[in-house]
């Protein structure tokens, strides 16, 4: 039975949470951050949590706490209209150039995001009849989540997570109905082969990446776990890895904040950039 959480335990958590990874969880999360300690001691058979605190900040246990404190919600081509954006206005242009063509994907989760911005990049390539080169590079904090995504093996909810029907999906997927409701979703090594997963904290001081590197960067719904004010260092460093022109995409509940001087916006949290 896992020990009883305390006030103190949940207190000395989010303490770590933040310290460790720059998530920040506030006191009305209490009651998540007790849950994520109690499966989190079920898992690890911890037997006091000022015990494990002690071990935690000596650098046992780290990753194994980053991933019971991390969130992973996503969904295939999740608010779509960023990739209608992608496939009406972005790639149109930007396929008719031989320079290689880059994304980032900053928390990429389970993976569909990441696979769905490769089926787009793809089709788009298609559509275009281009020959440049296109790849993505996906980052993660949650080396379980990293796991899930380099399978690219996944179980879709059809009535919870509606498919596209504006490309044929059986290019990129192999995708078997399961039941009424579920298909079973893999993708296929032309999407594999473009992407790359790599573990990344989005609050590290620098990113392994090169100035203006990157032609669009996705970055959606996770700026809201951080403070304010680290999520305004986290786009700043974002901004500089995109290149003059470049299409930065965020989340529906997220904000350019002062960034807002630099970029042209084009609605629904498409932002283009138009100066350093």
């Amino acid at each position: 039975m896992p020990p009883l959480v305390k006030q103190e335990d949940i207190n000395q958590a989010r303490e770590l949470i933040y310290k460790i990874a720059g998530l920040y969880m506030p006191q009305n999360k209490d009651s998540v951050i007790g849950n994520r300690l109690n499966k989190l001691s079920r898992e690890l058979d911890i037997q006091n949590y000022p015990d494990f605190f002690t071990a935690l900040k000596r650098g046992q246990f780290k990753q194994d706490f980053i991933n019971a404190f991390t969130t992973n919600k996503t969904d295939f081509f999740r608010e779509g209209f960023h990739f209608k954006d992608m496939i009406e206005r972005v790639l149109p242009e930007r396929l008719q150039y031989s320079e290689p063509l880059k994304v980032l994907c900053a928390a990429s989760s389970t993976g569909e995001e990441p696979y769905s911005i490769a089926a787009t990049l793809l089709f788009a390539k298609e559509i275009c009849q281009s020959n440049t080169q296109v790849s993505i590079q996906a980052i993660d904090i949650n080396t379980s989540v990293l796991e899930v995504a380099r399978t690219g093996n996944y179980v879709v909810d059809t009535r919870l997570n509606p498919l596209p029907t504006w490309m044929e999906l059986e290019d990129y997927f192999d995708i078997t109905r399961l039941n009424e409701h579920e298909v079973s979703v893999c993708a296929k090594q032309n999407l594999k082969k473009i992407l790359n997963f790599k573990q990344y904290n989005l609050c590290s001081p620098t990113y392994p990446f090169g100035t203006r590197d990157f032609d669009i960067i996705f970055c959606r719904n996770v700026l809201i776990y951080f403070k304010v004010e680290d999520q305004e260092q986290i786009l700043q460093k974002l901004f500089s890895y995109l290149k003059f022109r470049g299409t930065l995409y965020l989340g529906h509940s997220e904000s350019i904040l002062g960034l807002a001087p630099k970029v042209d916006r084009l609605g629904q949290n498409i932002f283009v950039k138009v100066a350093e």
